[in-house]
């Protein structure tokens, strides 16, 4: 018998990535966070249209961390009870790890931006967020020249061999 599988445009893995961060920020430390969702919100996931660009992590005083600026369109076939597209959404982490980033964030100046949301290994929507130190205009050009650097040192290498 032939089984008739539906095909569906589900996606697996990363289902929102933050590109420019790495471009505008030197990525310090990573930590995964759990995400409080709704329902709605699971399933533009997991169809790939949420968005991270400009997005931002803060705490509060009493100790939660909040996802802010993301772009999680209203689901397509929601009814009334479909969530708003800018939302802030809470984050999941222990609370000593929270008052640790807090510390940082408020002593040094840096600043917790969401790399990428994915899917672990069991089913849940997790976030991963950095401990950033934003670059200025001359790290850009240097992280860019070393790149280019290393892909020639790796093209003399192959032509080599």
């Amino acid at each position: 018998m032939a089984s008739d599988k539906k095909s569906s445009k589900v996606i697996t893995g990363n289902l929102a990535v933050n590109r420019k961060a790495t471009h505008d920020y030197l990525v310090l430390e990573k930590h995964e966070a759990g995400i409080e969702l709704l329902g709605t919100e699971v399933k533009v996931l997991r169809n790939g249209e949420g968005g991270l660009m400009g997005a931002w992590c803060k705490t509060d005083e009493t100790n939660q961390l909040w996802l802010m600026q993301v772009r999680i369109p209203p689901y397509e076939f929601g009814n009334r009870f479909n969530h708003e597209s800018l939302r802030t959404r809470r984050l999941l982490m222990h609370k000593s790890e929270i008052i640790r980033l807090r510390a940082k964030v408020e002593q040094k100046g840096l600043s917790l931006i969401p790399l990428r949301i994915y899917l672990n290994p069991r089913g849940k929507v997790k976030v991963e967020i950095a401990l950033c130190q934003g670059k200025n205009q001359y790290d850009r050009r240097e992280t860019i020249k070393r790149r280019e650097a290393d892909r020639a040192a790796q093209r003399a290498t192959r032509l080599y061999r």
